[in-house]
């Protein structure tokens, strides 16, 4: 019998699951039905009660199945590109030397004119498909990319984000040995560049421990459970199929809004501390507030999400941390100018989640995303 736990931690019936043998053949069985319908509206949703039911049952056929080696899956590296620099032709350079078989590195690039032949000299497994600025979408563009791959496993990179060494892809694929994951993310350090409280973000947004992110998490972790980096992740293609891809169009967050619904068919995501890539960004007040601008509408547009689901708290935590490490670091004339970003980021995030009350001129000032206004108004004429 299996127990979960109640919002206040304490063992609630509707997740007792009794497993029965009858000529030879195992089913579920759920406890209390009613039990379930309860728990739903006291705590989250009757999605995430599902999730968990789902998880068990996803389990026990995992567990009957062989698992295969990690070598047996093929790999593709998916990349939109806009204006890439000199660092995209290092990233390409250090696929190259990873100890994992790369089948095709996909690359979607947005305006052939901003593209240079150079950047895939050599690279005899790269791919180069163009598209027009007012084409691209976080979510289609990257699904676009799916659909010329035939390998098991895709693997999202931004242009800016470089392998910290040979074994990026290999350990990152190793994530989907266990049978729940299907999909899994890297962790993310610094470039020598990266001003020291970004730094410091990074440590708290990718700690060196890997972990396994469920729907059972949501209670403790509120929206972080949901994390997920395209930045650089991979994702079971079969899975990825099935759901339909990366939700489109999308403003932003489309590898936690898949992350979410990988979580609420009972799978997992799997953070891959092991998994390494060089990525950082000294971002200005303003360019923080427009990230999370759209962060902020793409949580308001997905209410079947995020709708009671805490998302500040993780927020509070890494000011409180952030702040901490640069004393102990002697840089406490930093926090001033730290705490004013994350008031910046905190308006455009709230800001985002109300973007409805707001007028359209004001959304297209705040947005860092215009395209996407431009699309809707597109659909809504």
């Amino acid at each position: 019998m299996v127990h979960g736990k109640g919002a206040k931690g304490a063992p609630f019936p509707c997740l007792c699951i009794t497993i029965q043998e009858t000529d030879g053949c195992e089913r579920l069985k759920s406890t209390s039905s009613a039990a379930i319908l309860r728990f739903a509206s006291e705590v989250l949703s009757i999605t995430y009660v599902s999730a968990v039911l789902n998880r068990y049952t996803v389990f026990l056929r995992g567990a009957t199945m062989e698992r295969e080696g990690s070598r047996g899956r093929s790999v593709d590296v998916i990349i939109p590109t806009y204006k890439p620099g000199d660092e995209f032709r290092t990233l390409l350079l250090k696929l190259q030397e990873q100890s994992y078989p790369i089948g095709h590195i996909l690359i979607i690039n947005t305006e052939e004119s901003f593209w240079r032949e150079e950047f895939t000299e050599g690279i005899s497994n790269a791919e180069v498909f163009h598209i027009k600025k007012s084409e691209f979408d976080h979510g289609a563009t990257r699904d676009m990319g799916a659909g010329f791959s035939g390998a098991d496993l895709l693997v999202y990179m931004t242009q800016d984000a470089i392998p910290a060494d040979a074994y990026t892809i290999e350990n990152l694929v190793s994530a989907f040995d266990h049978p729940m994951v299907k999909a899994a993310y890297a962790r993310q350090l610094p470039k020598p560049d990266c001003h020291i409280a970004e730094g410091c973000v990074r440590s708290f947004n990718y700690p060196e421990e890997s972990h396994l992110q469920s729907a059972e998490d949501v209670q403790e972790m509120g929206v972080r459970a949901f994390f997920c980096s395209n930045v650089c992740a991979a994702y079971d293609h079969r899975l990825y199929t099935d759901l339909g891809g990366f939700t489109r169009p999308c403003i932003f967050n489309e590898d936690m809004l898949y992350a979410a619904r990988t979580l609420f068919l009972g799978y997992s995501v799997a953070y891959v501390a092991e998994a390494r890539v060089l990525h950082s960004h000294n971002y200005t007040c303003g360019q923080q507030f427009h990230r999370n601008f759209d962060n902020g509408v793409s949580q308001a547009m997905h209410p079947e999400i995020f709708r009671n689901i805490k998302s500040t708290g993780t927020g509070r935590k890494m000011v409180k941390m952030v702040s901490r490490e640069l004393r102990q670091l002697g840089r406490t004339g930093l926090i001033p100018g730290f705490w004013v970003q994350c008031g910046f980021r905190l308006l455009g995030f709230s800001m985002g989640r109300h973007y409805r009350k707001l007028p359209m001129w004001l959304v297209s000032k705040c947005t860092m995303n215009q395209g996407f206004w431009d699309y809707q108004l597109g659909e809504d004429e």
